[in-house]
């Protein structure tokens, strides 16, 4: 699935810690070319469906992702997409994909999920109390390799490591060329 050429970047962390920023500063410092696979999209407004396992939207993410790669697109896929729950998805969208395929986990401590938490239009959707019984200390994946990246790196700096790790601008440079 894919090209050689295409990116797969997915951006994993608990609730608040950063991930869907993240991915929009992705794909707006890259432009038109990179969708946008937003966990939260999919499964809590297009699908409004709880996150158990076997879900739909473990479905419909996978079928998003390759669709997007198979038609050219880099793709930015955020999520917590717990390991236990997606992580079989996961790890095979990685195996699949002929491109480079990326992985980052934002390793982001309650406390401060809490306090970022507070700062996000979504602020008012749950409460802290509901975020601590999801809350999933360092829900690393199993079988494919991520980059931990912890709290006290800041959002340009992430940014700018995915950025560089992918090469995302270096492609797009030479696509304009």
């Amino acid at each position: 699935m894919g090209t050689d050429e295409t990116r797969l970047i997915v951006v994993r962390g608990n609730s608040g810690s950063g991930k869907s920023t993240i991915a929009r500063a992705i794909r707006s410092a890259y432009g038109r070319g990179v969708a946008w696979v937003s966990q939260d999209i999919l499964r809590r407004v297009v699908l409004r469906v709880h996150d158990t396992p076997g879900n739909p939207a473990i479905g419909l993410i996978d079928l998003a992702a390759r669709h997007a790669l198979d038609h050219g697109y880099h793709v930015v896929l955020d999520g917590i997409l717990s390991a236990e729950r997606y992580g079989t998805m996961l790890a095979g969208l990685h195996a699949d994909h002929r491109g480079v395929s990326l992985f980052y986990y934002l390793d982001v401590s309650f406390d401060e999920t809490a306090r970022r938490h507070a700062t996000r239009p979504e602020a008012s959707e749950f409460t802290v109390t509901q975020m601590r019984e999801w809350y999933e200390r360092r829900d690393l994946l199993p079988s494919v390799a991520e980059r931990v990246v912890d709290e006290s790196t800041s959002l340009a700096d992430t940014v700018a490591l995915i950025l560089a790790e992918s090469a995302l601008l270096d492609l797009r440079a030479a696509a304009e060329r």
